[in-house]
């Protein structure tokens, strides 16, 4: 049975990106999780949705059942000459980085990572500036002085979330607790909603009244046991507010959709060009959203910190610690 699922599988692969018909369609490939993943992938669909809407462009796209797959994704839509060709998420960055130098007039990207090739743009963003605002809007609505984090992998991106979240909350409440806990250390650690679930009320037995979820697919499962235990989540990535309205306070977003959404339109236009890309708060992204599901929730005191705070830190007169090229996180 397990012989004939890999087969079927690799039968189905083999025809969605089958080299038969060449394109000059941009193409993307999902992490695994799928599109629909209610968070990182979904934004980068969010963002493929808008290229299609606005222009009338075709994409081609696949997602990966599993990380081994990246190398044939990306070699089989350049091969079909596809461009730009999309990778998203930090686990297709071994991949592409063998993939680019052998099609060296292909234009790629790669959402989440650096990887350093003459025809590669790299979108990287600032999580830290995002989450010091979630952590100071869950400070200012926490009433136990207790809030929580649950992360996915436990790589640099998520220690880099978890500090400006801590920095976030402490500047709201100097004697705020802040709880954390990451999934795993491999990238299945983004894509398990039961253990995401688990670690949640582990928190929120401990006094955690708002939770935010770091953990792509896993946080699916934080947002539901926070919204069952009748306290707040917060979301991540996409805007989460409406999974569970009234019950997650906001949603810190990673504007994957933006960065995804500029590779296609920038080779249409001609203008694409490589590199790295550092998306934070003043760049566009990350923000954090206010909404019909969560406008109860925000009051406007909270809303006016939050707005000082991200205008503070665009202007550069709030620095966010960032542990990626800092150094650990002194909170």
């Amino acid at each position: 049975m397990i012989r004939f699922k890999s087969l079927l599988s690799a039968a189905v692969f083999a025809a969605v990106l089958g080299t038969g018909t060449a394109s000059a369609d941009p193409a993307i490939v999902y992490s695994v999780g799928g599109k629909f993943d209610g968070s990182f992938n979904e934004s980068a669909f969010n963002g493929v949705t808008r290229f299609q809407e606005e222009t009338g462009g075709k994409v081609d796209e696949f997602t990966l059942e599993r990380d081994a797959q990246s190398l044939q994704a990306l070699r089989n839509f350049a091969s079909r000459g596809n461009a730009p060709v999309v990778a998203i998420g930090f686990n297709q960055a071994n991949a592409l980085g063998q993939v680019a130098p052998e099609f060296p007039e292909t234009d790629f990207a790669i959402v989440d990572m650096v990887v350093d090739q003459p025809n590669v743009r790299s979108y990287v963003f600032k999580e830290h500036e995002g989450a010091y605002v979630g952590g100071l809007l869950a400070a200012m609505a926490s009433k136990s002085g207790t809030v929580g984090f649950v992360g996915g992998m436990d790589i640099p991106i998520i220690q880099r979330f978890l500090c400006g979240y801590k920095q976030g909350a402490l500047a709201a409440n100097p004697d705020i607790k802040v709880l954390f806990n990451m999934t795993g250390d491999t990238p299945a650690a983004f894509a398990n909603p039961v253990r995401g679930g688990e670690l949640a009320r582990g928190q929120i037995r401990r006094g955690a009244d708002v939770v935010l979820q770091a953990a792509g697919g896993t946080g699916i499962g934080v947002l539901q046991a926070a919204a069952d235990a009748g306290v707040l989540g917060m979301g991540t990535d996409s805007n989460q507010n409406g999974l569970h309205p009234g019950q997650v306070l906001t949603s810190i977003r990673k504007r994957v959709d933006n960065a995804v959404f500029d590779s296609f339109q920038s080779a249409a236009n001609g203008k694409f060009e490589p590199g790295i890309q550092v998306l934070g708060l003043a760049e566009g992204g990350m923000d954090w959203v206010l909404d019909d599901n969560n406008k109860d929730l925000i009051t406007g005191e909270m809303k006016a910190a939050a707005e000082t705070a991200v205008a503070g830190i665009s202007a550069g007169t709030i620095k966010v610690h960032d542990v990626v090229t800092e150094g650990a996180c002194p909170f």
